[in-house]
Order: structure tokens, then C-alpha cells, then sequence
């Protein structure tokens, strides 16, 4: 079916009747006026029509209208691959991402859920009370006195609570999957204009399920007292509490604490800052009646290393990113609103940009789903090969030949493997870079910089030679590259050499688990652990000899060698991985395949330039309308143009004035072009007109003209393009907008 819809999508617009092309409105022909009268057009499209049937007749037009319907069939299905190979991709990043950030909160919502069964079974412990007394429509109180609603103040540390939501959005998931009922409202619920009768419809509508229309918390007592329902904690989760009304917040808390015995619930408040918060919005009162407890979620800076390190540097999709474009992604997170959320979909832009500008980009998506073993990092050239066949025509195209394909696929399948390497160091520095809190984004950057790789020189990528020598020098820390290299790598090198013994033999422990399935790596982190127990054995043993002044000096100043020599031994591990395994994948063959570097591309989508694009498409309109008369005539000025594209095309003609006298001559020449033309050919016809009718409909011509030339003028005032005429200068506007 598809190739069937493909060629009726390509047929020529000749072809069509005149009917048809009249009433075949796209929505690129929303802008583009159609000519006063059908009857002009009618001879052209006529004449087109028999153009194309003298031309169908022949062979050689048959056979070349058949190789274009086959090249535009083939683009159209290339595209659909395109959009299915996005949708894999950023399927399983989207995925990944949520694991990664579920399982950063997993230690949090266990220590909330925790709390919560403490707080119910501390709620309990006031009464129980009797159908009779759960069924009335007033609370029942314990001594007269209002009781406390436990409460958790789960600070998020974000400016902006967007990437809140999906962290409650899974607490409440994580709450209703152990045994509670939660109902989550935002901060919109608790606003001046809901009152207190709207927080109550609201919270009706979460635990019972169902709209209703009374503002009644009698009814879910009774909705808690049934079997199904009781004897389960209630809680309440609100997102923002900084955002929420304090009068009204304030009504609801001291309403909740009077029914707290009926009622059993727990409040969950997000805050975005510190726990001062509740105390900035509610009153004392209010503030009385709240017990309250406080948990901490990871800080974005940390939740962004988390997704970093699980989809950029682990490659869980092997969709990789550039160094310009990560330094990008970097800022663009820092400068703009610091939320993952502006991270993520700034990813998502750049991974949707590199599936639709590289052809070859299809592989990835072939190779991310099929069927992988699990741990299974390389991609056998076979594999590869299979993938780049199956290619459409439009991706092969850029594959001259089989040897080419063939070196093609062993290319990349030694690119997976590389970065497989490549990701590895980066993760062994970040393990040795948190003692010092480097974040991992901007170890990512710096590992990703061609010019730094570059800078290292050729005596920096050595092999094994400097590694076995290691421990014959007298004072190794000195020797090594990456102690005199700047940046974060020179920073984790130097603060390697000062680590304490202890610190160090759980770092090189935390290497073991990263380099277990590598073998390049593990091989040599196994000379290192080795040489560390070597150094270790060889502490002197007290002999009864000896003096015991002197054997106490001789273990310090043994044990203080040692210590120097283990860290000049990881130092010189680091310093064997940087100099073999850290070469960035721009400077790798066959790189443009899996790795989107077009940072002006994503820049101009991310951030814009709306006065700039406004320029160009008034402009150069007839490559986004695409209608037949202005794709020929290119840059002309034809009065079937919009009003504002003959403006501002006319604009470009003056300075930074424009006279608006000459303005509009020039523009009511413009669009009177065909209707002089047709007042040429009426001079001929024998037919007698009234000299009423002639000058009531230049009137209104003239006035037509004039009302089109002000809407055009407030048209390019609104976008920005012209300011308007002032009292000191009434007959001209100015231009705002100069050059592209």
C-alpha cells in the first residue's frame, strides 16, 4: 500500500483538473491569495494539462516520470525510517533516564514509606472509635483537643519545581505499591480562587475516585471506614508548598487536624530551598498543628551526573554528542532555568536533529533493536554489514561500493569497542574525582575536546613501557604527563597523589568493579592491586634485637614510602589510561554516524532567532509556499504575494526612514499590476459601461488598497520590523531590523 499512496503524493500538479486545483487548499497555501477570477487560470492550467499528455506519450518522458515516482517513493519510506529509528532511540534513552533517577531516589522513598507506617501506627495508638461515632457528620476529638498531622518537608533543593513533578509522580507511584492510598494535588489547588471548598472537592476527587460536587470531608470518613479501604495509611502529597496560598492552606490544615482520628492523613510537602519555608507562608497556629519531618533528595548538580553518566558517557543507545555540543548542553543547563528537564529535552532536540541530517544515523537505530546478549558492548562487523543492506536507497547512495561498505562496518564496530574503552577512563577518573567533587558533565567536556587530546603531544600516547617501569623510579609522581596537564584531569591526578591509604585502596577496589569486563584495563589494574599487597607485605616485623626507638622511626619512614610509591602507582594507572584510551570519538573514523556535533543547528533551534527568521520568511516565502507562479518568478514582486511580504521587500529599498507617501505608490503599483492589464484587454470588448459604476469601483479599489497597505504596516510593527510614525516626523516610519 505504501508505494501506491507514494505515487499519488508525487504526481504533478499539471496533471490535475482545474477543479481540483482551485479547491486543493495545503497548508502552505493558507497565505498565498488566488487570482480575482477562475477564468484566467483555467487556459493556463488547460494548456499545462495538454503540455503533459504530449509528454506522456513518449517513452523517454514515461520511463523519466517513472525513475522520479521511484526516487520520491524511496525518500518517503527513508523518512519513515528516519522517524522510526528516532522514536527506538530516545525510546530507550527515555527509559534509561527514568531508571537512573528512580533509582537515585530509591534510598528516600524507602526511608518515607518507613515514616509513614510509623506515623500510622502512631495515629492508631489516639482511639479507635465506633461505626457510630465514624458515621457522624462531625469530627470526633480525643479530650477536647485537636490532634498534629505528621507531616514530611521533602526538600528538592531546584529553582523550579518542573523537575519535581516526576520525582512525586513517582513517590506516589513507590507509596500506592506498598499499601497506601495517595492523592497528589499541586499548588494550583490551594490558590485564592479555589478557596477552601475547592481543595476539598479536589482531595474528594483523588481518594474516592469520582467528581462531586459537595464540599463535604464527612463523606471521605465514610469512604475510609469501608472494608476495602480501612486500615490503610492516607496520604497527601503537594508538590510546591512555596507556591500554595497560606490563608487557605492554613484552613485546610486546621480542618484536617480535627478530623485527624476519622481521617488519618499524612502530608508530603515538596520544598523547593530550605525547611524555613512553612515558615514563611503559614502562621503559628497553623504551624502547631503540624509535625513535622524532613528528608533530602539528591541535588540536581548529582542527578545530572546520574543521567549523564547512564546515557552520554555509558552509551546506552550509542547516540553520542560532540564536545562543542556538550559544552553547549552545558550552559544551556547552567544558564537557563538549571533544571534536568531543559537538559533532557535539549538532548532529545539534538538526537531528533541527527537522525534527520545524517542518512547513515538509520544503523543506529537498526543495531539498538535488534537483539543484543547482555553485556555485549561490540557490534560484530557481520552485524553491522547485514544492517548497512537493509538500508534504503536514498542511505546506500552514500556508500559507493562493497568494499567500502565493508570497511564501513568494521569501522564502526571498532568505534563501539573504542568508546566501550573510552567510556571506561572517564568513569575511572569521575571514581577518583569525587574525592575531590569534580562533576562528571565537566569531566565529560573536557574528555570530549579534541584540541586537549591533541595538545598532549605524541610522547603522551605511549604504550606499556612507562607503566611495567613504574616502580623502579625513585620519584615517579614527577615523570607523568597528566600531573602537569590542567584542567580536571590534572586536578584528579594531583589530588590521587595526596589520598590517604585507606582512601586509595577503596578507590582502586571501586576501579575493579568499572574494569571487571574490560580486559585491556583490568589486566593492568590487576599489576597495580598486586604490587599494592607487594608493598604491603614487605612492612618489617619487630625483632627482639632491635632497639625499639629506632624500629618505631623505620616503620614510619617505611610506611611513608610505601604510601608515596602506591599513589605514584595509581597515578601512573590513570596516567596510562588518559594517554590510551582517552581519545575522543570526533577524532575517530566514521564518527558522524553515531555522533551529532552541529551545535549551530541545535542553537538556532533551541534558542532562536525569532526577528532573524521573521526576516527571512518574508523574504524568501516562495520556498515555504512553493506555489507555482512565485517559485518561478524567485525574488519578483507579484501581487499575488501576502501584503506583509511586499512590504518588507519594498522596505529594503530605503534607509532607516522610509517615506510612507512613496511607500504606498510603490505598493499600489504593485498590487494594480494585473487589474491594468485586464483594464487593457476590456478597452477592446464592444460592451458599454456606466461612468458610475466605473468610478464607484476605482473608489473602492483605491480605499481596498489602502486599508491592505495600514494592515500590513501594523503587521510589521507587531513582529518588530518598523516602528510606527511619530508627531515629529508623521510622514515616515523607521526601520527597526537591518540585514539578515
Amino acid at each position: 500500500m505504501a508505494p501506491s499512496r507514494c505515487v499519488t503524493d508525487s504526481m504533478p500538479p499539471s496533471t490535475a483538473t482545474p477543479e481540483v486545483e482551485e479547491n486543493d487548499f495545503r497548508p502552505f497555501f493558507v497565505l498565498h491569495k488566488a487570482s480575482s477570477r477562475r477564468k484566467d487560470r483555467t487556459p493556463t492550467a488547460q494548456t499545462k494539462l495538454c503540455k503533459t499528455n504530449e509528454l506522456s506519450s513518449s517513452p523517454q518522458s514515461v520511463k523519466k516520470l517513472g525513475g522520479s515516482i521511484t526516487e520520491e517513493c524511496d525518500l518517503h519510506l527513508f523518512q519513515q525510517l528516519q522517524i522510526e529509528a528516532f522514536d527506538t532511540v530516545w525510546a530507550k534513552i527515555e527509559s534509561t533516564i527514568k531508571d537512573v533517577l528512580r533509582d537515585l531516589n530509591a534510598s528516600v522513598f524507602n526511608n518515607i514509606q518507613q515514616w509513614v507506617l510509623e506515623c500510622f501506627n502512631t495515629t492508631k495508638l489516639l482511639g479507635q472509635h465506633t461505626i457510630a461515632e465514624a458515621t457522624r457528620s462531625f469530627p470526633v476529638l480525643n479530650n477536647t483537643t485537636p490532634g498534629q498531622l505528621f507531616t514530611a518537608f521533602v526538600v528538592t533543593r531546584n529553582i523550579e519545581f518542573v523537575d519535581d513533578i516526576l520525582t512525586f509522580e513517582e513517590l506516589g507511584h513507590f507509596l500506592k505499591s506498598h499499601g497506601c492510598h495517595v492523592a497528589k494535588l499541586s499548588s494550583l489547588e490551594f490558590s485564592l480562587k479555589n478557596g477552601i471548598a475547592g481543595c476539598l472537592k479536589a482531595l474528594l476527587r483523588e481518594f474516592v475516585g469520582c467528581v462531586i460536587d459537595s464540599a463535604d470531608i464527612s463523606i471521605l470518613a465514610s469512604w475510609y471506614r469501608e472494608q476495602v479501604n480501612y486500615n490503610k495509611p492516607l496520604v497527601l502529597i503537594i508538590n510546591d508548598l512555596g507556591r500554595c496560598s497560606g490563608s487557605v492552606l492554613t484552613d485546610f490544615i486546621l480542618m484536617l487536624s480535627e478530623w485527624i482520628i476519622k481521617v488519618p492523613i499524612i502530608f508530603i510537602f515538596g520544598v523547593a530551598t530550605t525547611v524555613d519555608t512553612p515558615r514563611n507562608i503559614l502562621p503559628s497556629h497553623a504551624l502547631e498543628r503540624l509535625c513535622p519531618s524532613s528528608f533530602m533528595l539528591g541535588t540536581p548538580a548529582e542527578r545530572m551526573d546520574a543521567v549523564v553518566e547512564a546515557v552520554l558517557v555509558k552509551h546506552c543507545s550509542m547516540f553520542s554528542i560532540g564536545h562543542k555540543v556538550a559544552v553547549f548542553l552545558r550552559n544551556y543547563f547552567i544558564n537557563q532555568d538549571g533544571t534536568i528537564t531543559s537538559f533532557i529535552r535539549a538532548l532529545k532536540v539534538a538526537c531528533l536533529l541527527h537522525f534527520s541530517m545524517e542518512p547513515l544515523s538509520l544503523i543506529n537505530g537498526r543495531a539498538l533493536a535488534g537483539d543484543q546478549k547482555e553485556g555485549k558492548f561490540a557490534v560484530s562487523p557481520e552485524t553491522l554489514l547485514k544492517y548497512i543492506d537493509e538500508l534504503p536507497l536514498y542511505a546506500r547512495n552514500q556508500i559507493a561500493d562493497h568494499h567500502t561498505k565493508r570497511s564501513t562496518a568494521e569501522g564502526l564496530s571498532e568505534l563501539v569497542t573504542t568508546q566501550k574503552l573510552w567510556s571506561t577512563a572517564v568513569l575511572c577518573l569521575y571514581e577518583a574525582g569525587k574525592y575531590r567533587r569534580v562533576r562528571l558533565l565537566d569531566l565529560f567536556c573536557e574528555a570530549l575536546s579534541q584540541d586537549l587530546y591533541l595538545s598532549r603531544g605524541p610522547d603522551y600516547h605511549v604504550g606499556n613501557e612507562r607503566y611495567c617501569g613504574l616502580s623502579s623510579t625513585s620519584d615517579p609522581c614527577q615523570q607523568y604527563s597528566i600531573m602537569q596537564s590542567g584542567g580536571y584531569i590534572g586536578q584528579i591526578a594531583r589530588n590521587v597523589r595526596d589520598l590517604p591509604a585507606g582512601m586509595l585502596y577503596q578507590l582502586i577496589e571501586n576501579w575493579e568493579k568499572l574494569t571487571a569486563d574490560i580486559s585491556e584495563i583490568h589486566d593492568k589494574l590487576k599489576v597495580l592491586q598486586s604490587s599494592v599487597r607487594c608493598e604491603d607485605g614487605k612492612s618489617p616485623r619487630k625483632s627482639s634485637k632491635d632497639n625499639p626507638k629506632k624500629y618505631a622511626s623505620r616503620i614510619s619512614v617505611n610506611t611513608d614510602k610505601d604510601a608515596r610509591m602506591t599513589n605514584s602507582q595509581a597515578i601512573a594507572f590513570l596516567d596510562y589510561l588518559v594517554g590510551n584510551f582517552l581519545k575522543p570519538i570526533e577524532g575517530m573514523p566514521f564518527h558522524e554516524i553515531l555522533c551529532f556535533k552541529n551545535v549551530e543547528k541545535l542553537q538556532l533551534v533551541l534558542i532562536g532567532d525569532p526577528r532573524r527568521r521573521i526576516q527571512v520568511d518574508l523574504l524568501e516565502f516562495h520556498k515555504i509556499l512553493r506555489c507555482g507562479c512565485c517559485s518561478k518568478n524567485g525574488n519578483a514582486l507579484l501581487p499575488s504575494r501576502h501584503d506583509s511580504s511586499i512590504m518588507y521587500s519594498l522596505a529594503q529599498e530605503h534607509g532607516d526612514l522610509i517615506n510612507l507617501h512613496d511607500w504606498f505608490q510603490s505598493f499600489r503599483t504593485i498590487v494594480l499590476q494585473n487589474k491594468n492589464k485586464r483594464k487593457q484587454n476590456s478597452k477592446q470588448s464592444p460592451q458599454p459601461k456606466k461612468r458610475k459604476a466605473i468610478n464607484g469601483s476605482v473608489d473602492q479599489n483605491e480605499a481596498s488598497i489602502q486599508a491592505r497597505f495600514c494592515k500590513a504596516v501594523t503587521e510589521l510593527q507587531i513582529t518588530g520590523l518598523v516602528r510606527m510614525p511619530s508627531k515629529r516626523r508623521p510622514d515616515f516610519a523607521q526601520r527597526i531590523a537591518f540585514g539578515l
